[in-house]
């Protein structure tokens, strides 16, 4: 990142179902699952350039958050917040990224509005 810049990127919202679960019946029947990714990055050459190619598309991103959800189930939504976040960091110019994942209808025996995981990982 050239000097301090600490610009972020914000995607909120994105939806898939995805089969994560430890129990049978969400590994079969899968559920909904709600992701927020904070991406940061300098935008100075972005916005000076006016160029989609300096920045982080984020609607491919968004796809690609979609196919992640989607793809082979895991147990732990800690698991695929690690994969989303590791997709997050194969764009060069993230320096770090924060991933929320809500699961909003996890199998818990109580009234509850959501659950959801955060993680941030940054680049080495």
């Amino acid at each position: 990142m050239t000097g301090t810049a600490r610009d972020t990127i914000t995607l909120s919202g994105v939806r898939a179902r995805g089969h994560h679960g430890v129990l049978a019946d969400e590994r079969r029947d899968g559920q909904e699952f709600v992701v927020d990714v904070a991406l940061t990055l300098d935008l100075a050459r972005a916005a000076a350039s006016d160029d989609v190619a300096d920045t982080v598309h984020y609607g491919e991103l968004a796809e690609a958050i979609v196919a992640a959800i989607e793809r082979d189930p895991v147990d732990l939504i800690e698991t695929l917040a690690e994969r989303i976040a590791a997709l997050v960091l194969e764009h060069a110019a993230v320096h770090e990224v924060v991933v929320t994942v809500h699961k909003p209808h996890a199998p818990i025996r109580v009234p509850f509005d959501d659950v959801a995981v955060t993680i941030t990982r940054s680049r080495p």
